[in-house]
């Protein structure tokens, strides 16, 4: 099974193959997606679309995995996320590639035990798990690590493990008040 990780940004989208081959995981390859800076937000999401469209016809992925949108530092910075991502997205669709969604905690979580794991962990990680000579860039150390966590789940789920949230515990004697809506 070969896995297609990808980390969208409008200006940067990391992409990492890993394959499965007899229980291990190994790297395949890994890179990052440049669009054009002075080109208008038309013409850079056009680019992206095509690259991945790209790096599917060459390396063939069974399944693609994209990061979910997280709560960005603007509404501006999150909008043009969402736009990059839905190119991404439409490119995936378009060669008829399955994809899969992961929020960043649960890929962080399922490659360090922690969803609050830093940067320069996840790349030291990744770096370990597949053998790579050197230390990945950030957009491509997301990009694989979303490709790891997938073939971790998936894994899983063939055995019938299913990973469900953990549930919070409230502190003794904490009641909520629920009032109707008026």
């Amino acid at each position: 099974m070969r896995i297609l990780g990808i980390d969208p940004g409008s200006g940067a989208t990391g992409f990492g193959l890993v394959a499965r081959v007899q229980g291990e995981l190994c790297h395949v390859a890994h890179g990052v997606l440049r669009t054009p800076a002075s080109a208008s937000l038309p013409l850079r999401l056009a680019h992206l679309h095509r690259a991945v469209q790209e790096v599917v016809a060459c390396h063939h992925p069974d399944v693609a995995v994209v990061e979910e949108v997280f709560v960005a530092a603007s509404a501006r910075s999150a909008l043009v996320l969402g736009q990059a991502r839905g190119a991404v997205l439409a490119a995936l669709a378009g060669a008829g590639v399955t994809v899969q969604e992961y929020a960043p905690a649960r890929i962080k979580q399922a490659l360090t035990g922690s969803g609050r794991a830093g940067k320069q962990q996840i790349r030291a990680l990744v770096q370990r798990l597949l053998a790579l000579s050197a230390l990945p860039g950030p957009d491509s150390a997301d990009a694989l690590a979303a490709a790891i966590c997938h073939a971790r789940s998936s894994r899983l789920e063939l055995l019938g493990v299913v990973p469900r949230a953990r549930r919070r515990r409230r502190a003794p004697g904490l009641r909520l008040a629920v009032r109707p809506a008026r």
